[in-house]
C-alpha cells in the first residue's frame, strides 16, 4: 500500500477561494473584515510569522491594522493597545504574536483580548466553550486537522483515534473537538503523551494517529497498522548542510517509511501547517460576519 497524500497546500487554496468571495460579499454590505496584529520586539521568526499572515488577509480582502512595537514596549501600553483594538469596531480578530518579551505576561495579555475577538482560540472562555461543545472560535490548528479529515470525506465516527502530545494549542483541543458530537467527530480518543508506558501498542490500534508531540521521525512504521491514516502536525528543524539555510524541516512522523503503510498520509511541509493559517482567516471572517449580525 501507498498512502494518497493530504495537501494542505490545495485543500487551504479551496477554502481561501471560498473566503475570497465571502469577504466580496461583506465589502458589497459595507463590511471589511479586520485583523489587529501586534507583535513585541524584533524576533525574526516571529517578524516572518506576521508578515506571512498579513499577506495571507491580503490574499483573501482583509484589513489588517500592523502594529511593530519596540523590545522596551511595557506590558501596561500592550494591554492599553489590546483594550484599544476591544473597543475599535473595525477590528474584528486580535492576534498578539507570541513570544513576547520575558518582563511581559503572555498569559496576562491572551486573557485581556476580547473573547468575541479572540480568533487564535486560546482565551480560555472560548476553550470552555468549545469543550461544552458551545459557539466558540476554535484554534486554528485543530480545526485545521479536522477540515482536512472533512475534506478528504474521511470518516471520523466510531474511529479510534490516537492523538500524540497533550499541548494546549494542538493535542488536547484536537482531542476535544474528536470526542464532539456529530458527523465529523464522535471518535474514541486516546492521548498518549511522556507519560504513556507503550505508546507503540497505543498507536497501533489507531484507526487515526494525530502526532503533535514536537519530536522528529518519532512515529516509526512498525507503530503504525496496515490502512491507518496519519495527520503530521509536527514541524522540527534538523541539520542539513547540502540545504542553503542549513537545516531542512521534518514531522513527528517517519514519512517514507510510513507512507508504505498507510492508507492516508500528510507531509510537512504541506501538510497541517498551510491549513493553521488559513483558519486564522476563516475565524477573521466568522468574526466579522458575527459583529454584524450576518448569517
Amino acid at each position: 500500500m501507498l498512502a494518497e497524500i493530504i495537501s494542505g497546500n490545495e485543500i487551504s487554496q479551496d477554502i481561501r477561494t471560498e473566503l475570497k468571495l465571502e469577504v466580496q460579499k461583506l465589502k458589497e454590505k459595507g463590511i471589511v473584515p479586520g485583523l489587529g496584529v501586534i507583535l513585541v520586539g524584533d524576533d525574526p521568526a516571529s517578524r516572518s510569522y506576521v508578515t506571512a499572515k498579513e499577506r495571507d488577509c491580503e490574499e483573501v480582502g482583509i484589513y489588517s491594522d500592523d502594529n511593530r512595537l519596540p523590545e522596551t514596549t511595557s506590558e501596561a501600553d500592550l494591554l492599553a493597545l489590546v483594550e484599544k483594538m476591544n473597543n475599535d469596531p473595525k477590528i474584528h480578530g486580535i492576534l498578539v504574536q507570541l513570544p513576547v518579551p520575558k518582563h511581559i505576561d503572555s498569559d496576562k495579555v491572551l486573557n485581556a483580548i476580547s473573547p468575541e475577538k479572540d480568533v487564535d482560540g486560546f482565551h480560555p472562555i472560548n476553550v470552555g466553550r468549545m469543550v461544552t461543545g458551545q459557539e466558540a472560535f476554535l484554534p486554528c490548528t485543530p480545526n485545521g486537522v479536522l477540515e482536512m479529515l472533512k475534506r478528504k470525506g474521511l470518516e471520523t465516527s466510531g474511529k479510534k483515534v490516537v492523538v500524540v502530545g497533550r499541548s494546549n494549542i494542538v493535542g488536547k483541543p484536537v482531542a476535544n473537538l474528536l470526542l464532539g458530537r456529530g458527523k465529523n467527530a464522535n471518535a474514541t480518543v486516546t492521548i498518549c503523551h511522556t507519560g504513556t508506558a507503550d505508546l507503540k501498542a497505543e498507536t497501533l490500534q489507531a484507526d487515526i494517529i494525530i502526532a503533535a508531540a514536537g519530536q522528529p521521525n518519532m512515529i516509526k512504521a512498525d507503530m503504525v497498522r496496515e490502512g491507518a491514516i496519519v495527520i503530521d502536525v509536527g514541524v522540527n528543524r534538523i541539520e542539513d548542510s547540502s540545504k542553503k539555510s542549513g537545516f531542512r524541516l521534518c514531522g513527528d512522523v517517519e514519512f517514507d517509511t510510513v507512507k508504505e503503510k498507510a492508507s492516508y498520509i500528510t507531509p510537512v511541509p504541506g501538510g497541517v501547517g498551510p491549513m493553521t493559517r488559513t483558519m486564522l482567516l476563516f475565524n477573521i471572517v466568522k468574526s466579522a460576519k458575527k459583529h454584524n449580525g450576518v448569517k
